[in-house]
């Protein structure tokens, strides 16, 4: 076995799922030995045509207690690796590092009222990892799921974002949540239109949340456009939500793999 091959195993996939032109998710077999938090992300590998490896970080969507791996994928045009990973079917062979890897999980946050996720796109990911785990509904009295997507089409895993309410395990807690879909290229029904950060500078997030951002309560997770990110993270320090650090506990937490 060679250096390399012992900071990775090999996985098989059992599904590929289309949401869209652009948007896959793929669902692969896990290693008993690897191990995460709910949040967290896994570095994947494929083998290109001239036997050369190339690996991209993925959040997991799957709960830590799943026995299966599940990622969600955008396609990009002429993409070294996702044209490569889209490629790829049921049965075939997927690498995952053997560590999981990254800082966006709930331990960000020594307390707190309101947890707010906000996503963009595949960044979706690890907040449907988080709410199929039990620790944040038993942590925080509401929970506020934003997904930002361009058009109504490209909002993905709908079933399983609207049937959290009917899991047995979070019977008691399904009123926590609120979901709050966004599209920022049409006008669609039961969505909000615009991006995150015109929404927050209007209020109408909080509006249609019926909550309201505060330094005391609010604890809030930022996943998927880095432009996204910086914007809205400029936003909530103006009102005095500040990035959680190690050195110094905050109340934004956020994940930069791309």
């Amino acid at each position: 076995m060679t250096v390399s091959e012992e900071k990775f195993t090999r996985q098989t996939l059992s599904d590929v799922r289309v949401w869209s032109p652009s948007l896959f998710s793929l669902r692969c077999s896990r290693d008993p030995g690897f191990r995460f938090r709910a949040g967290q992300f896994a570095r994947l590998g494929v083998q290109k045509a001239d036997g050369s490896l190339v690996w991209r970080a993925y959040s997991m969507v799957s709960a830590p207690h799943d026995d299966f791996l599940e990622f969600f994928s955008i396609v990009v045009p002429g993409g070294e690796f996702t044209s490569e990973l889209s490629r790829l079917k049921a049965g075939d062979q997927l690498l995952v590092d053997k560590q999981a890897f990254g800082f966006l999980t709930l331990d960000r946050f020594a307390d707190g009222r309101d947890l707010w996720l906000l996503a963009s796109g595949t960044g979706l990911a690890p907040f449907l990892s988080i709410l199929q785990d039990f620790e944040a509904w038993q942590r925080f009295e509401r929970i506020v799921l934003v997904y930002s997507a361009r058009t109504a089409a490209d909002l993905a895993y709908q079933t399983m974002i609207h049937g959290f309410a009917s899991l047995e395990h979070l019977a008691d807690y399904a009123d926590r949540l609120t979901y709050l879909p966004l599209v920022t290229r049409e006008q669609a029904p039961g969505c909000l239109h615009g991006r995150i950060t015109s929404l927050l500078t209007s209020g109408e997030l909080e509006g249609a949340a019926g909550l309201c951002l505060s330094p005391e309560h609010s604890r809030l997770m930022l996943c998927g456009n880095p432009q996204m990110i910086d914007d809205t993270r400029a936003l909530l320090k103006q009102r005095g939500l500040q990035l959680s650090l190690t050195r110094r506990p905050g109340q934004v937490a956020v994940e930069n793999y791309w």
